[in-house]
């Protein structure tokens, strides 16, 4: 999506002109070139912001584009599965076909290589393990203990399946899939503790308070102002402009990070 944006080709530039000019004068003469992401993290996030906010023809173009400007085809799947235990299956199924499409159209021979690093054995506990990367040690033993009895396997589900079926995935870094979890959370909307947990978390493997302003710009004008605003007062609680973005971030909101 390099220069103007390919994400409204066609009848748009010609029944709507004024507005599509002024999104892409804003989306990439203002909030892009403001950015300091490189071009792939910011691809990244913005493709899944469009899955999380359910723009499945907008991803579609911005797919093209993003295969044209480097994006590799596995980055683009773990974008996609990375989606699945934020947005739902039910959700991410139509993103999923659409991936395969594109990637069918541009060459790209299918199955990809898989990119899982665990077994049925493994996964629990390699999921505990990049959870407490994340979160921290103390506030995942605090999720365990302060969850009653009966909801002690939504637990094990959040540290097996979340943590332990996706995040210990190849194909994206820790660090980059974070901001796009946070990215997700973010476009999905109504996920305002979570988006609190993943700023934090984003803290903790070392994204710090720049990185993240970064992202929520160039997620703006896709995402809007109010979920962006949110996320900002999330980001000012966590790591204040005026102060050392790298600290680690308290653990007043323990019950937020848990996703």
């Amino acid at each position: 999506m390099t220069g103007k944006n390919k994400l409204f080709p066609g009848t748009l530039a010609v029944t709507d002109p004024e507005l599509i000019e002024v999104f892409d004068n804003f989306a990439f003469g203002e909030t892009v070139a403001r950015s300091g992401l490189d071009t792939r993290r910011r691809l990244v996030v913005q493709l899944g912001a469009l899955i999380a906010a359910q723009s499945l023809g907008q991803y579609r173009s911005a797919l093209g584009a993003a295969l044209a400007d480097g994006l590799t085809p596995v980055e683009i799947k773990e974008i996609v599965y990375q989606s699945v235990p934020y947005v739902g299956m039910a959700k991410a199924v139509d993103f999923l076909h659409e991936t395969n499409d594109v990637l069918t159209e541009h060459g790209v021979e299918l199955p990809l290589p898989g990119q899982s690093t665990t077994t049925p054995e493994t996964r629990a506990a390699d999921g505990v393990a990049v959870q407490k990367q994340i979160v921290g040690s103390a506030g995942v033993d605090r999720l365990y203990a302060s969850a009653p009895d009966d909801e002690q396997h939504i637990q094990r589900y959040l540290s097996a399946n979340c943590f332990g079926d996706y995040y210990t995935r190849s194909g994206l870094d820790l660090r980059t899939r974070e901001l796009l979890t946070l990215s997700i959370l973010v476009a999905l909307g109504g996920a305002d503790g979570q988006v609190r947990g993943h700023v934090m978390g984003n803290l903790n493997v070392g994204n710090d308070r720049s990185v993240i302003l970064d992202v929520l710009t160039v997620l703006l004008p896709y995402v809007g102002y109010p979920r962006t605003l949110n996320a900002l007062r999330m980001l000012d609680d966590a790591a204040p402009a005026d102060a050392d973005a790298t600290a680690q971030p308290s653990s007043s909101a323990a019950k937020s990070e848990q996703a």
